[in-house]
Formats: structure tokens, C-alpha cells, sequence
């Protein structure tokens, strides 16, 4: 049962039956808190078997509220060909393609059950895609803002759904601005709008949480020794601490805990920069740029969180190059037959570097998440290949025959 909403700053407490942004004292973000001791006694982790394979199967500790669902969540953790003890979390298998689904079905729900109209949401992509299925099977309206060099499938999706956008010239923070400028106008609160950037509600953390309660259901409730996370504004990543922190308090695992990993851009890694230089927050990175757009986010607004999780997990920040990233989207595409996406695809690029120095020794269990289908990057890749890609091959000759047009 959830009981109220807590600070992460400074631990205020909010009640749980209304809308709630972040901390009105300190600007803090909000964690959802259940009533976890009553909860231990009344349902075990041996209950879940024979539920629905999506996240919702983890309603006891969700909110209360009839889902917004398009089936997401429970989605493979595949073990690699490659490397014996990894295994690839495939979230490009959710609705919409990506990971986002679980977070944005979560809010989406509690948006419907307070009462809200219109939602509004700066993206870098895949959360904009998400937030207009999720406002379209709810009857609501999704606003989005998101810059204009998104990949075209992120565009054309939240078109189709009904959504109404505004592309931006500029980054996802420079969308967050203008986000941020329509909450002044006079007409927000009173026309049911509200606000759902990433960690600027607490409902898309609940989503994100079921990947960690899957992680420890799908390797029979052993935690493995790393989780390498991709990440822009690291709701998973949170997310996930926060499940491991309630599985034990229902006595489902141990005290164990992953080393958390994070990866990100080289061209834009506030959070490495960040870890490197020992900094309890980021600075904002000056004029990021990434192939990989789900990880140009120049300062997460949860960056406090998200260094202090590296710092209690004993995890580390790496950084990717976009030729990497692009090496290792075409790898896991020959070897394991997963079509990443090029964040999910950095992953593997963390993962080698980590076995490279012996952060991970090769007995390790690791878990790499994909947190994409590289099927909405086909114009960015395509565009990759065509700027002289080393892989790229010749295209066949043009020819005409008989009314038929080659090539062929």
C-alpha cells in the first residue's frame, strides 16, 4: 500500500492522494514509500508465479490505481553467445520500442486517476513515443516538446498518437525551458496540465523500478555482481536501487547489491565528468552531441541521486565514443541478434572496458540492458553509413529492364 511521498533531499513527507511535483522546500526529488512491513507479512515473491507477464504483475507494490497498460514490462534477459556470465536485458521489446514505456505507463495511470487533462513532457525521443501511446489509450492529451533533430521515428510516432508537438531547436534542457515557461502561463493548472519531465513526478520512477524486480525474479532471486545501465536522465537506474531497497525490506533478497554502472556519450558525460572528479552533482556539458540521443541530456536533474548510488554500490562511470557505440550496435546485431539501439549498444562498450581493466572478472554476472529497438534509429544510422561508415557497402547498380525498376 502506498503511504505518502518522501523527499530525497530532506525527507519531507507529501500525501499520496493528490498530484506532486518535487519538494516544495528544497527542490528535491520524490520517492513513492509503501507500507512494506504490513506487505511482508501478506504477500511473498512466491505469489508472483502464474501473473501476467508484464511489470503490473509487481502491483503490490505500485501504486493503487487501474492500469494504463499496452503490456509492457517482463520483457527477455537473454544470455549472451558472447560472454558466458552476461545477460542482455532487452527492453526494445516494450511498447513503443524502448524502455520508457514502463515509466510513462506508471504516470500516465496516476495522471488519469487525479483527474489531469493534458500532460506536457520535454524529450529526447522514445519518452515523447511513450507518452503519446500511453496518453492515447487513457484519453488524455500528451504536449510535447523534443529538438527537431530527433530521430524521425520518435516524431512521426507521436504524430500518429495524436500528440501535439513542438520541436525545438536545441537540447532536451532547452526543451525543459520551455516546459517550464508554459507552467507560468495562466491557464495550466486550471486546464488539467502538469508536468511529467523525467524525476519531476515520482510515478515514472515506480515504473522503472519493475526492470530491478524482473532482474532479480529472472535470475531465480540472485543478484547479479554489476548492472551496466545507459544513462540520460538515470530513472532506471534509480529505480532500480529503490527495488533492491524494497525487495529486502520484504525479505525477497539479501543485503547483497550490483555494482551500478553507468554509461554515457563521451559527447555529452556529465555524469562520468561528474564521478571522475569525485563532485556530489553535475555541471551542465557544454554543447553535447551524440549519435546516441537518448544520452544527450547535459545535467539530469537527478545526477545527486544517481553519483550517490555509484558511490554506495562501489560502481563506476564510463564514457563511449560514437564510433564505439556504432562498433557495438553492428557487433550485437552479427553475434546476438539484437538490433540495439545505440544507447542499449553502449552497454557492451562499458561491459569491455570493465573486463579490459578487471573491474569485472569473466565469472562475473552482468547484466547489459538494451534499453531500445534500433528500429527507430534507422534514419541515424542510415545517415552514419552514408557519412563513411567502414562497414557500409556499396549499393547495387541502377537498372531498368523491361519496366522493372532496379535496383532489384
Amino acid at each position: 500500500m502506498l503511504t505518502h511521498l518522501e523527499c530525497t533531499r530532506c525527507g519531507e513527507h507529501y500525501p499520496a492522494d493528490r498530484p506532486q511535483s518535487v519538494c516544495s522546500k528544497d527542490a528535491g526529488i520524490l520517492y513513492a514509500r509503501y507500507d512494506l512491513a504490513t506487505l511482508k507479512r501478506t504477500f511473498s515473491s512466491a505469489r508472483l508465479a502464474g501473473r501476467a507477464p508484464t511489470m503490473w504483475r509487481y502491483d503490490a507494490v505500485l501504486p493503487e490505481a487501474n492500469p494504463v497498460s499496452l503490456g509492457e514490462g517482463f520483457t527477455p534477459m537473454l544470455l549472451s553467445r558472447e560472454y558466458p556470465n552476461v545477460y542482455i536485458k532487452d527492453e526494445g521489446l516494450n511498447p513503443t520500442g524502448s524502455f520508457k514505456a514502463r515509466g510513462l505507463s506508471a504516470c500516465v495511470t496516476m495522471a488519469r486517476h487525479f483527474g489531469l487533462k493534458k500532460l506536457a513532457i520535454p524529450s529526447a525521443g522514445n519518452a515523447a513515443g511513450a507518452l503519446a501511446a500511453y496518453c492515447a489509450a487513457a484519453s488524455l492529451e500528451a504536449h510535447i516538446f523534443m529538438p527537431k533533430d530527433v530521430p524521425m521515428a520518435n516524431r512521426i510516432e507521436c504524430d500518429y498518437y495524436g500528440a501535439h508537438v513542438t520541436l525545438v531547436d536545441g537540447l532536451i534542457s532547452d526543451c525543459a525551458r520551455k516546459v517550464a515557461d508554459l507552467k507560468k502561463e495562466s491557464f495550466w493548472e486550471k486546464d488539467g496540465w502538469f508536468d511529467v519531465s523525467t524525476t519531476k513526478e515520482p510515478y515514472r520512477v515506480e515504473g522503472k523500478k519493475t526492470m530491478g524486480y524482473e532482474v532479480a525474479e529472472q535470475l531465480g532471486w540472485r543478484i547479479p555482481q554489476g548492472i551496466i545501465y545507459p544513462t540520460g536522465g538515470g530513472v532506471g537506474l534509480l529505480g532500480m536501487w529503490k527495488a533492491f531497497e524494497e525487495m529486502e525490506a520484504l525479505g525477497w533478497i539479501g543485503s547483497e547489491r550490483p555494482k551500478m554502472i553507468t554509461v554515457q556519450s563521451s559527447g555529452c558525460a556529465p555524469i562520468v565528468k561528474a564521478w571522475e572528479e569525485g563532485k556530489p552533482a553535475s555541471e551542465m556539458w557544454p554543447n553535447a552531441a551524440t549519435l546516441a540521443s537518448g544520452l544527450r541530456v547535459p545535467k539530469p536533474y537527478g545526477d545527486y541521486l544517481i553519483l550517490d548510488i555509484l558511490r554506495k554500490s562501489k560502481g563506476t562511470a564510463v564514457s563511449a565514443t560514437d564510433e564505439e557505440i556504432l562498433d557495438a550496435t553492428r557487433h550485437w546485431a552479427k553475434v546476438e541478434g539484437i538490433f540495439a539501439a545505440p544507447e542499449g549498444a553502449a552497454s557492451l562498450v562499458a561491459y569491455r572496458k570493465l573486463r579490459a581493466s578487471e573491474f569485472f572478472k569473466p565469472e562475473d554476472t552482468v547484466v547489459l540492458f538494451n534499453t531500445g529497438s534500433g528500429l527507430k534509429y534507422l534514419d541515424v544510422l542510415d545517415a552514419r553509413v552514408g557519412a563513411g561508415d567502414s562497414h557500409a557497402q556499396s549499393k547495387p547498380a541502377t537498372r531498368q529492364i523491361g519496366g522493372i525498376i532496379g535496383p532489384y
